[in-house]
């Protein structure tokens, strides 16, 4: 019966991780057609996109603590249901701001999918199967994050961007009486009923001053002492939180789990990951629609050598890492992907498509290979008892690294690009009417902020080979 339900699980868990992954970068390639239909700025318009990752950011750890005392089946549940609810409100916005709004409740409940998805698939999974599993979970997240620039593309120009939202009404509707009928609790919950609320306060307040930080700053240099600010503020409150986490008897995150060393080395690999990946992502997607001059359904299919090598690369590096253990293709995917980082910084005014295709493709190979691989050894390095909290964490660290890209992207390009000409660029449905100095301005900043995101990468590659190298399970 275990060994059934495993699939059982699998397959209602993988309808909401998609669901949730697709969301979280379908706008992307549509940012500059929201943006003249709403009249935003580039801050206004990027945080369509981030305010979804920021809502499933900041609420994750908390999310994952309530799944380990109630359960994870009744969150994962509610969860589905408030993702449809945010998707319908979004359909219907008719500001950046109530976009932005509907996108926060979207994020809140691709939260609840998110963090119980991989908890409910480990505790129905033997360990020898676990790889294997959870890559295919969540990779299908994965999947759902980089084929939702496609699919994005290809619905905008026929249907408009609030179809976008509309995708999620039936699916999302499906999901919630799928999972309430085929689901059943079967996880080891904590006794400890305690909430740790001032916990939550100081990591929720901290994150979200942190990351407005970094978006402030790339106004411009009437933004700078605010944004220092507001980043110092963020940082205090941080480090109350890890003050109070060490002395409070029901933590919101056990420190102790660190003490484990697939956990530390894998959550610290993917933070920086993330912040490199959708950050490149983010500014490829620029590129194409302002540079290249690409609409947004060919910026989607564009992204196909992306997508197809992901797709590939994920479910097979998660079997393998099954038999021969994590740490050789972790590393090698995060190896892989520093490589095409550093290709895409030496983009210049004359790069075609064509020169594109390699780098694209080398990107969705090496973060298709180190994907499952440290997720799988994240989740079966801590005890029962807390993955709930252990899965919160692991994709706390994937949707920090996500929303601060985002804004660090901006911040970096707009060292060379005056951020009000970038929103002209974003904004123009004719971007080489503003001549070529502006294209030339983006370009060299796009050029930085590949870079910067190619060390950030190659920064992660020291945590992945720290792991532990033998397979366990």
């Amino acid at each position: 019966m275990r060994l059934d339900y495993k699939w059982v699980a699998l397959s209602v868990t993988t309808v909401g991780t998609l669901m949730a992954g697709i969301d979280t970068r379908i706008i992307i390639v549509g940012l500059p057609s929201v943006a003249r239909a709403l009249g935003a700025d580039v801050e206004s318009i990027v945080w369509v996109s981030q305010s979804y990752l920021l809502a499933s950011t900041v609420g994750l750890l908390l999310i994952g603590r309530i799944t380990d005392v109630v359960g994870r089946v009744k969150i994962y549940n509610l969860g589905f249901a408030v993702f449809t609810i945010g998707s319908a409100l979004a359909s219907i916005s008719n500001s950046a701001n109530q976009l932005i709004a509907s996108r926060v409740i979207q994020g809140t409940g691709a939260a609840m999918l998110i963090t119980n998805s991989a908890a409910i698939l480990t505790d129905a999974t033997p360990p020898k199967q676990l790889g294997t599993i959870l890559g295919i979970n969540q990779i299908a997240f994965r999947v759902g994050s980089v084929s939702g620039l496609t699919l994005s593309g290809l619905i905008i120009s026929l249907y408009g961007w609030r179809a976008l939202f509309y995708l999620n009404l039936p699916i999302g509707i499906f999901g919630t009486l799928w999972a309430h009928w085929r689901l059943r609790e079967i996880a080891t919950k904590d006794v400890q009923k305690k909430m740790d609320w001032l916990g939550f306060g100081t990591f929720t307040g901290g994150l979200t001053l942190v990351l407005l930080a970094i978006s402030l700053l790339s106004y411009g240099a009437a933004e700078v002492l605010p944004g220092f600010v507001m980043l110092s503020a963020g940082l205090v409150l941080l480090a109350c939180f890890v003050w109070v986490e060490v002395r409070t008897p029901a933590p919101l995150l056990d420190l102790h789990l660190f003490k484990i060393r697939e956990f530390a080395a894998g959550n610290i690999a993917q933070l920086l990951n993330a912040l490199a990946w959708l950050g490149v992502i983010l500014i490829v997607s620029f590129y194409m629609q302002i540079v290249l001059d690409y609409t947004p359904i060919k910026t989607g299919m564009a992204l196909l050598p992306l997508e197809g090598a992901f797709v590939i690369c994920g479910p097979l590096s998660g079997v393998l890492s099954d038999k021969y253990g994590p740490r050789l293709f972790a590393t090698l995917g995060l190896t892989i992907s520093s490589v095409a980082f550093f290709w895409f910084s030496t983009l210049n005014i004359n790069t075609t498509y064509a020169d594109m295709i390699i780098p694209l493709a080398l990107l969705g190979v090496g973060n298709g290979m180190f994907v499952s691989p440290n997720i799988s050894a994240i989740m079966r390095s801590v005890p029962a008892h807390r993955r709930g909290v252990a899965s919160g964490f692991r994709t706390t660290m994937f949707n920090v690294g996500g929303t601060a890209s985002a804004g660090l992207a901006i911040l970096l390009v707009t060292t060379a690009i005056p951020h009000a000409l970038f929103s002209d660029l974003l904004r123009s449905a004719n971007p080489a009417a503003l001549g070529p100095l502006p294209d030339q301005e983006f370009i060299h900043g796009f050029k930085i902020a590949a870079f910067v995101f190619a060390w950030i990468n190659t920064a992660a590659i020291i945590p992945s080979l720290l792991r532990e190298s033998d397979r366990k399970g």
